[in-house]
């Protein structure tokens, strides 16, 4: 009898699921989640969906985001700014930082295939899953309330391209290059861990 083995959602990756839940919804509730770049913060909270995606997998990338996106949804309400209202929108707070997990995932997948080196597939990762936060929540930020958006923070709402592309360049810069460092360090320890 020939025995089939299940992909599942085992202990362990719900274990790792709560940890880097946790690390994430704890980098949003301090100030070590947020990196001062001029007149907004860049942030480094989706870090522990792209690890969690390299390390165990699409589902718990996703679930890790999932819980990212949750909290942030629930943030948006607890601690309102004049903007908080686009991150009331699951499509705004939740969605992308779900996609993460599954598009870093298959970054990872796809560049080691490729290069056959695991810390530049790490790199990789790291800035191709932090453009995935960055472009999701203010791609769905521009499609949906891009002038209320914009005229939330004191500008003309017919520069909201300008406006909103501005603060994808001033923040995702500085949080993939972070991403980067960060993913292939902590990645590097946890399989040197594992082995």
């Amino acid at each position: 009898m020939v025995e089939v083995k299940k992909k599942t959602f085992s202990v362990r990756h719900m274990a790792v699921t709560g940890m880097l839940g946790a690390i994430s919804v704890i980098l949003g509730m301090t100030p070590l989640g947020f990196i001062p770049v001029g007149p907004t913060n860049a942030t480094i909270m989706h870090i522990p969906v792209i690890i969690g995606a390299i390390v165990e997998g699409p589902i718990v990338g996703m679930a890790v985001g999932l819980i990212f996106g949750i909290f942030s949804l629930i943030r948006s309400i607890t601690t309102p700014t004049p903007v908080s209202f686009v991150f009331w929108n699951p499509l705004v707070s939740i969605l992308p930082r779900i996609l993460i997990g599954l598009v870093s995932y298959y970054v990872y997948k796809g560049t080691f295939k490729i290069t056959k080196n695991e810390t530049v597939s790490f790199g990789i990762t790291g800035a191709l899953g932090t453009l995935t936060n960055t472009l999701g929540v203010l791609g769905m930020v521009y499609i949906l309330y891009a002038e209320r958006f914009v005229s939330a923070l004191g500008m003309s709402g017919e520069k909201a391209f300008t406006v909103i592309s501005s603060i994808g360049i001033a923040n995702g810069l500085p949080e993939m290059f972070v991403a980067m460092l960060i993913v292939t360090a902590a990645v590097k320890g946890i399989k040197k861990i594992k082995k």
